[in-house]
């Protein structure tokens, strides 16, 4: 089910990229994204809440994903030159903090937006 789901989080990501392209600002890209998701019946959230629970404490770190769709997938969403490790670090983190298995790393400034796709599952 997972699987069948990214790809279509990817074909809603695939169609933002086409209409408008490279160049935009993150909060562009996310806001259309979730409008592409509403428009195509994928249940979704955004800018979930992350609390951090360290040691027994729950910390306000002010962590949000930018979007949690259908409950299972993360999808953090950028607008930068080049992923990089950190960006996947950050992904990760926030799998293993909310205890979910897979996300979604998409970067919307690439000329190809499937350059710009990283699939992780812990």
């Amino acid at each position: 089910m997972t699987t069948r789901l990214t790809s279509k989080i990817i074909g809603a990501a695939v169609e933002v990229h086409r209409s408008l392209g490279p160049g935009l600002l993150e909060s562009a890209y996310e806001h259309c994204l979730a409008h592409e998701l509403a428009l195509r019946g994928i249940p979704f959230e955004r800018q979930v809440m992350l609390p951090v629970l360290y040691k027994g404490v729950n910390v306000d770190c002010g962590f949000r994903i930018d979007l949690l769709v259908d409950r299972e997938v993360v999808v953090e969403v950028k607008a930068v030159e080049a992923l990089h490790p950190l960006h996947q670090a950050q992904l990760l983190t926030y799998l293993k903090i909310g205890g979910w298995r897979v996300g979604l790393l998409i970067n919307f400034n690439t000329r190809v937006l499937k350059d710009g796709i990283r699939r992780m599952v812990l």
